[in-house]
């Protein structure tokens, strides 16, 4: 385990903290960089908050390694005060890290409001870190609250779900029958490429979606068939 720093602040720590807000994205992640390969339990307020912000995908990744690399009992609160930011980049952030750090203490913070997101990144996030961290004998409740979602957004977002939900295992079949049987033929799609998915992993889920589409339409014809 890398030692923690747990002295004052230096001026390298002062350096370290302006170049995260450094104009250059390079700058910006040999800084993160740094700040990882020497933990410093007194930048963790610098680093969350630049989570929030940050607007270059791998800088940001950078920013969760180095926040892994803390004491989760100084990142953990941190994150999880983030989770009622404003800032959609900040919940999805925190939310991302604390899948990272996989302290299960965190699960009853992933609430329902988390989960149904208007933020499609922050949703998704929050299926992620649920799947990770939810205790044992909590998991098909998640499962039933994962698939009320089913239809949601766009390929990717749907994509998200299924694979949340299938992390799940077999719990999640009593969630996607009752999906099945929805009225929404978009609903029904998404469920039965989630159980294709389930059952099949290397499955491609746009042939599991493309599949699930034709079985749909092809019951609504049967069905509008027997109704003439």
């Amino acid at each position: 385990m890398v030692p923690v720093n747990t002295t004052h602040s230096s001026p390298q720590d002062t350096r370290l903290r302006e170049a995260l807000g450094a104009g250059n994205s390079s700058s910006r992640l040999q800084a993160v960089l740094a700040a990882g390969t020497h933990p410093d339990p007194g930048l963790v307020d610098a680093l969350v908050a630049r989570c929030g912000v940050e607007p270059d995908f791998f800088v940001r990744d950078m920013l969760t390694w180095a926040l892994t690399r803390l004491p989760a009992e100084i990142t953990v609160p941190r994150l999880r005060a983030e989770l009622a930011s404003e800032r959609p980049q900040a919940r999805s952030q925190a939310l991302h890290t604390l899948s990272k750090i996989g302290d299960g203490s965190v699960s009853p913070a992933i609430t329902r409001s988390l989960l149904r997101d208007a933020d499609d990144e922050v949703a998704r996030s929050a299926w992620r870190a649920a799947v990770v961290l939810v205790p044992a004998g909590e998991r098909e409740e998640l499962a039933m609250e994962l698939a009320a979602q089913l239809g949601r957004g766009d390929r990717n977002v749907r994509l998200s779900l299924s694979r949340a939900l299938a992390a799940l295992g077999d719990v999640i079949e009593p969630a996607l029958w009752k999906a099945l049987a929805s009225e929404d033929p978009v609903v029904r799609a998404h469920a039965r490429a989630t159980k294709r998915l389930l059952r099949d992993p290397e499955a491609g889920f746009d042939l599991a979606v493309d599949e699930a589409q034709r079985i749909v339409t092809l019951g609504a014809e049967r069905a509008g068939g027997t109704a003439c």
